[in-house]
């Protein structure tokens, strides 16, 4: 699906909301990049589906995980896209939605 750059160097790299639809095609590029990808998910707005075709890849870690409690793994790269971006999950939890935002960014910061 994409073209592999044998220049890259491989890195270790934590997507957090990697299940979601923006974050599993992220996860699926830098697997395909050579990357190895630590996926990080609490399945609120995610699905296990969209990560289907990954789940057997050597390169790829699903963790099950909330981002407002604290995470300690080792990675060069972070991508956070943990937060619920629908509206009408906003309207439903305005608060945990905040403090996924919020808090899961602090706690990626502190990684």
């Amino acid at each position: 699906m994409f073209e592999h750059n044998s220049q890259l160097t491989p890195k270790r790299i934590l997507v957090t909301g990697g299940a979601g639809f923006i974050g599993s095609h992220l996860c699926e590029r830098l697997v395909d990049e050579g990357h190895e990808v630590l996926c990080v998910d609490n399945f609120f707005t995610g699905a296990r589906g969209n990560i289907a075709g990954l789940l057997d890849n050597k390169r790829f870690e699903l963790l099950r995980h909330d981002v407002t409690h604290p995470l300690f793994v080792e990675v060069d790269e972070i991508y956070n896209l943990a937060c619920p971006a629908s509206p009408i999950h906003y309207q439903f939890d305005p608060v945990q939605t905040t403090k996924t935002s919020v808090i899961g960014a602090i706690n990626m910061l502190g990684l």
